[in-house]
């Protein structure tokens, strides 16, 4: 397999694999530390860089497993991203993106990742209830002490990231580098308003949710649940009701044909088709199976070509969620 590709993040010096491996729904749901040591080192050999997790996963044992598993790898060979915003315990203090959380967060991280410093910290969420301008200075501060050497956001509106980089511009801070949105040719939104002001801003997108939850791997076909599926467990199929209606399933049971034609199976058009936008820095998988992993690492040096970008379009609109509507937003 050719080495796998990098790219920027953003304007940013920083490189990170075009595949990531992330934590949600995979060891952040559950954690079996020698499961995620396989996976992670066998991601790392395919050269899979950039290792995302979060705080808030698995109540902190997400961060903990991949620090144990990430022992022995060079340091400087990989990016570390994590994340915090949602609440780690009842105390009012321990959520949101205030000063306080930020740097509590920040530091409990470190402890479970055992490491000196974290490449990529980002805001889970926006926090209404904090002044945008504390939280870009906990940040600056925390890169100016060297424990982190980058910031981003997530699932920020374009309103909101401008506004970050408005105000570190004008305070001589550091600007947010990342955005991470889920994206995928179910749910394309980010290309009306996100992707045109990022790239003003030269703000990298690190995607999370490229394989639709996993209904565009192609394993769902008419709806069926296959047993041992992810829609089959009730812990882990929890999001994916919508994803899996009639509607649904019956125009991605059309991409098939087309994965065909490109040589690819379903899942490597679904992040080929991601990663032919140059905004798009890396695509996050949550692998469970190195065989998943070796499929969806291969995807990083597919070319989609201009046709089939174009069958996908006319399938799955520009700009729009080809989704039911949800009662709460994932």
């Amino acid at each position: 397999m050719p080495a796998m590709r990098t790219r920027p993040l953003g304007n940013s010096g920083l490189q990170v694999s075009a595949i990531s491996l992330g934590s949600w729904l995979t060891f952040g749901e559950s954690v079996d530390v020698d499961g995620t040591s396989t996976l992670v080192r066998r991601a790392f050999d395919l050269g899979v860089t950039l290792f995302d997790t979060a705080d808030v996963y698995a109540d902190g044992g997400a961060e903990l497993a991949l620090g144990k598993t990430l022992h022995g790898i060079p340091r400087h060979r990989i990016v570390l991203a994590t994340k915090c915003f949602f609440p780690v315990s009842d105390d009012p203090g321990d959520r949101g993106l205030s000063r306080k959380h930020i740097h509590e967060s920040v530091h409990s991280s470190l402890r479970r990742l055992d490491t000196d410093y974290i490449d990529l910290h980002q805001c889970h969420r926006y926090d209404p209830e904090t002044p945008l301008e504390e939280t870009v200075r906990a940040y600056a501060d925390l890169i100016r002490q060297g424990k982190l050497r980058h910031w981003g956001t997530s699932m920020w509106s374009p309103e909101q990231i401008s506004q970050a980089c408005e105000i570190a511009n004008a305070t001589g801070d550091y600007p947010p580098v990342s955005n991470q949105p889920v994206y995928s040719i179910l749910r394309r939104q980010i290309e009306n308003e996100i992707l045109p002001r990022c790239r003003q801003l030269g703000i990298g997108q690190i995607v999370f949710s490229p394989l639709g939850q996993g209904a565009l791997s192609g394993k769902y076909s008419g709806g069926v649940r296959p047993a041992g599926s992810r829609a089959a467990d009730e812990r882990l199929g929890r999001w994916m009701g919508r994803y899996l209606a009639p509607e649904t399933t019956a125009k991605i049971d059309q991409l098939g044909p087309i994965a065909r034609d490109c040589g690819m199976t379903m899942s490597q058009l679904a992040l080929a088709w991601c990663l032919r936008e140059s905004e798009i820095s890396s695509v996050i998988i949550g692998a469970t199976q190195v065989d998943q992993l070796l499929e969806n690492c291969e995807a990083a040096e597919l070319e989609l070509p201009p046709e089939a970008a174009s069958a996908i379009d006319s399938l799955f609109p520009p700009g729009t969620e080809s989704l039911p509507a949800e009662e709460a937003n994932l």
